[in-house]
């Protein structure tokens, strides 16, 4: 008789990969009071905030990700500030995978519209997904949500983001984590119409020193050039002469940092 031997072992398959770079459109529609629309190439990071991306010094100041930046308390870990709110709201991951999808620094500088958390349970589930919006006034919030097997949430508007448009209305939010592929979008309603969408499509490169330097090069001081733009934008919707909407005291939520 032949000896046994032990059946082969099959990893999982793994279907998101990280540290990696998603060369990426940014789209926007407005569609109340005026129609308005824009599109922009950008890059983004995905990471895991067990494993940061390791690069050589020289690359460094153009891939920089810092606390602060990320729910703010700039005395621990991007990891330790989610796992803090995430506890405010009564989640406990157990060491599960979070993967962020974010700008990163580049040259001490970044702005980041949106970041985008994925959070894991330690079986590997998804048990949860924050959004973490910044505004231009230096204030940040984030929406918790639960989407479903589609990667769909929806969410009530509690935060000032543009001062053209009002905080009300909801949010249908399409949150897949990314694969070879990044598809992410938002829209907004208000008085049972349609008044924003933003949509976000990119492709997946592995963070190799090569592919990092590649994408830097071709696509020079991105988180300046966001931030700028979205400035510019503002600018030509104002020469439109649409009304300005009165900023509100900004409240902070529990477990996060301005």
């Amino acid at each position: 008789m032949a000896p046994m031997t032990a059946p082969e072992r099959v990893e999982p398959e793994q279907t998101t990969l990280a540290p990696a770079i998603y060369d990426s459109v940014v789209r926007h529609v407005r569609r109340k009071d005026q129609d308005y629309r824009f599109s922009h190439p950008i890059y983004l990071w995905l990471v895991d905030l067990d494993d940061m991306p390791r690069l050589p010094a020289w690359l460094r100041p153009f891939a920089g990700f810092r606390a602060k930046d990320h729910l703010g308390d700039p005395g621990s870990t991007i990891r330790e500030n989610v796992d803090a709110y995430l506890a405010v709201h009564g989640i406990d991951l157990r060491g599960g995978q979070v993967l962020m999808l974010a700008h990163a620094r580049v040259l001490g500088y970044v702005f980041n519209p949106i970041s985008v958390y994925w959070c894991h349970d330690r079986d590997g589930d998804l048990a949860c997904v924050i959004a973490e919006v910044h505004n231009t006034y230096g204030e940040r919030h984030c929406y918790l949500l639960h989407p479903d097997p589609e990667g769909r949430a929806s969410v009530e508007k509690d935060f000032y983001v543009s001062p053209f448009m009002t905080v009300d209305g909801q949010y249908s939010m399409l949150l897949r984590e990314p694969t070879d592929r990044l598809a992410v979008s938002i829209t907004l309603r208000q008085n049972d119409s349609i008044a924003l969408t933003a949509t976000l499509a990119g492709c997946r490169r592995p963070a190799t020193t090569r592919e990092v330097l590649r994408t830097v090069l071709r696509r020079p001081l991105v988180t300046q050039r966001t931030s700028a733009l979205i400035r510019r934008h503002g600018i030509a919707l104002w020469l439109r002469r649409l009304p300005v909407v009165p900023r509100p005291t900004h409240r902070p939520q529990k477990g996060v940092t301005r």
